[in-house]
């Protein structure tokens, strides 16, 4: 008996390469090697190193033994860190497929970012719309605060938000199905506060560092979880603003 049933990712796969492994293995779990599951840490990458990539590399030895595949983004839909990823981890045995969605025809309407729900909510359902594509039917609300940024390591900085956030960056270009779209990923709305996010030791840096100057926002990093300092300059901009 096959007990391999496990079908991992990274980042945005292209949607024909999706559609491809859902028709091949139409029962397996579907499951975003980016997210932080408290697998056991390998010893592999840099201590300090972007952990979306830890999480893609303890994810990947996690589920090793249950793995089908791994769909692994190494272009501009992604970053250079998981291409070296996708090539560390297919020079280690795995099973592992690289994909790049730079092109814009896949481009579809943003409703869940600029939409009343929770913040984290939303940045769920984006994410759970890369493999299980489905119709909401959402307002749209009216903009207090932004969020600029890729979904972060911890969620819970989500919830310091009101529901009246709007998602910019890279998690709006996914829900517009162009994750290599940088034209949309810097777009904000100039009178709305926005918090520009980003992990600590990612690249995408230095466009929320540039961004956040351009527009008198708000720039964070941070590595793994939040710390009660950065918790609390969100919390005082939110107030202020």
């Amino acid at each position: 008996m096959n007990s391999k049933n496990i079908i991992g990712f990274w980042g945005y796969p292209h949607p024909e390469l999706i559609n491809q492994y859902k028709k091949l293995y139409p029962q397996a779990k579907w499951v975003d090697f980016d997210i932080d599951y408290g697998f056991t840490k390998q010893d592999i990458l840099p201590e300090s190193y972007c952990t979306i990539i830890k999480n893609i590399i303890n994810a990947a030895f996690y589920y090793k033994n249950n793995l089908i595949v791994i769909l692994a983004p190494i272009g501009k839909d992604k970053c250079d860190s998981g291409w070296f990823a996708y090539e560390i981890l297919k020079d280690m045995g795995f099973n592992i497929v690289s994909t790049i969605f730079e092109e814009k025809k896949y481009k579809r309407d943003v409703k869940i970012s600029i939409s009343g729900l929770p913040l984290r909510q939303k940045v769920e359902l984006i994410t759970k719309g890369i493999y299980s594509l489905e119709n909401y039917k959402l307002e749209p609300c009216k903009a207090k605060f932004g969020f600029w940024g890729v979904p972060p390591n911890d969620l819970s900085i989500l919830e310091l938000f009101p529901n009246e956030t709007h998602l910019y960056g890279w998690t709006r270009c996914v829900e517009a199905m162009a994750p290599a779209d940088i034209e949309l990923e810097m777009f904000v709305d100039e009178n709305v506060p926005t918090v520009f996010y980003s992990q600590s030791f990612c690249s995408k840096a230095q466009l929320a560092k540039y961004l956040a100057d351009k527009y008198n926002g708000l720039y964070i990093d941070i590595d793994d979880t939040i710390t009660n300092s950065t918790r609390a300059k969100i919390e005082a901009f939110l107030r202020l603003r």
